[in-house]
């Protein structure tokens, strides 16, 4: 029981990542300084999308659930809406490309705006 409770928050960590990895420059617009999080969990998130490496949270799941004897997920509220976004069956190399350069040109034009609501702010500033 405890290694699936362990899995479960395993899978929820993991799409908590994802989530700050594709919004989390939205946070930045208020926040400046989360850039120093968000910035290099961006170039995490996309390298294992480009290159198709596999997240270590992955496996680490998979073996919490392997521990508490699962073989696969069962029905349960995280592994029934959850699961699916982090793990869809129909995830192709070509979409796991698209999905890295996205977060990168999504990403890209939150930063130039962070930078241009920055500059603007100097200037205004500057007698």
């Amino acid at each position: 029981m405890l290694h699936r409770v362990l899995a479960d928050l395993v899978l929820l960590l993991h799409l908590g990542f994802v989530a700050f990895v594709v919004l989390g420059g939205l946070l930045v617009l208020r926040w400046p300084r989360a850039a120093w999080l968000h910035l290099p969990a961006v170039l995490w998130g996309a390298t294992v999308e480009l290159t198709g490496w596999i997240c270590p949270l992955t496996p680490l799941e998979n073996a919490l659930r392997r521990a508490g004897g699962e073989a696969a997920y069962s029905t349960g509220f995280v592994e029934h809406y959850v699961t699916p976004l982090l793990y869809p069956a129909t995830l192709t190399r070509q979409d796991q490309l698209v999905y890295g350069v996205a977060v990168l040109v999504v990403n890209a034009a939150v930063y130039a705006g962070v930078l241009w609501r920055a500059r603007w702010a100097t200037a205004r500033t500057r007698p």
